[in-house]
């Protein structure tokens, strides 16, 4: 069945319908992965968005219900140029069509990935509208402007604290839509873990009296949040704090940084980062259209990118504070740099 994405830039691209048969509006942006796209589909910082996938075959190896990154897809669409039908791996128990149908995710295959990838990069993200029917300009325009992704974290967070048992360092997290892998990397390391909703107060916060407080990944623009960053900014100097991805992003804004968008983000698992305290170069997987675009005081640079020398890292010069842009825990992604963890609990 024909279906199309329409740009609000008013450029269109056709192919077939995948998935769920239902019109979805959502941020269009792409990611450079060559696999892991079950990882990507479930990952809750893509709450919001449609997800281009640049390589051109997906679904080749299935889904399974194991790897994903949370409970269920966080995207509003996805456009691939092939789709699998028939995947070949011993883990697999479902493909790609029918795993988009169940849980209701409209998608397109049979896309020019390639050259949707160009306008992405030379105009930046934009909305778009994946339909079936042909949509009149008002209509378009009126989705469009309608369309707002302002409160995906609170879509996202858990709804109720929960308690992970474990007989290390207690790990209280502040879920803004945390990646499962990031759970089971502070699980290995034997941590105790308390998940909380992400506008849990700094008073409660404290009374779990943890060791560290964990700030994790998420979707939406940081400034956005003015009550969490409001409870970031009381915890401060109170306990150890560390981030990841949105986290960093918040941390710094409640240090006194700033943040900026980007024009078409960070989104895949090759991205080239210097460690500055090590001098080495890792590869790292990455997720995030916002960066932190001015440093707070009193704060070092720890990592910055290979591709456009943005901030992926920052440490506090006298405080506990320690946080990275990227995802350490991969899934997708290389294992490069997962000791990044036990940087963290360091703190």
């Amino acid at each position: 069945m024909k279906a199309k994405l329409i740009l609000e830039n008013g450029m269109i691209f056709e192919g077939n319908a995948l998935g769920y048969l239902e019109e979805t509006v959502g941020e269009v942006v792409f990611n450079t992965g060559m696999t892991g796209y079950q990882e990507v589909l479930t990952d809750p910082s893509y709450y919001g968005q449609i997800v281009t996938m640049t390589y051109p075959l997906i679904g080749n190896y299935g889904l399974n219900l194991e790897d994903a990154e949370s409970s269920s897809p966080k995207v509003r669409g996805f456009i691939v140029r092939e789709a699998c039908d028939y995947p070949n791996n011993f883990r697999c128990e479902i493909n790609l069509n029918d795993y988009l149908k169940n849980h209701k995710i409209m998608a397109l295959e049979n896309v020019d990935t390639r050259a949707l990838t160009k306008v992405l990069r030379n105009n930046g993200t934009m909305k778009g509208i994946i339909t079936l029917e042909e949509l009149s300009e008002g209509y378009i325009n009126e989705k469009l402007k309608n369309f707002s992704n302002k409160n995906a974290v609170m879509n996202v967070t858990v709804k109720e604290p929960y308690t992970i048992e474990g007989n290390g360092k207690h790990v209280a997290i502040l879920d803004f839509g945390i990646k499962s892998n990031i759970i089971r990397s502070f699980r290995k390391r034997g941590c105790k873990i308390t998940v909380l909703p992400a506008d849990t107060s700094c008073e409660e916060i404290l009374k779990y009296n943890a060791d560290l407080v964990f700030l994790s990944n998420g979707p939406g623009d940081p400034e956005d949040l003015d009550k969490v960053i409001n409870n970031i900014k009381l915890l401060i100097g109170k306990k150890p704090i560390a981030g990841i991805c949105l986290g960093h992003q918040l941390l710094a804004l409640a240090l006194g940084g700033k943040t900026k968008k980007l024009k078409f983000g960070h989104r895949g698992c090759n991205h080239p980062v210097m460690d500055l305290e090590e001098n080495r170069v890792y590869i790292t997987s990455q997720n995030h259209g916002f960066y932190v675009s001015e440093l707070p005081k009193d704060t070092a640079v720890t990592h910055v990118s290979m591709n456009d020398e943005t901030v992926e890292g920052m440490r506090h010069n006298s405080l506990p504070i320690y946080s990275v842009q990227f995802h350490p825990e991969a899934c997708p992604g290389p294992r490069d740099i997962n000791k990044i963890f036990d940087k963290f609990l360091e703190l």
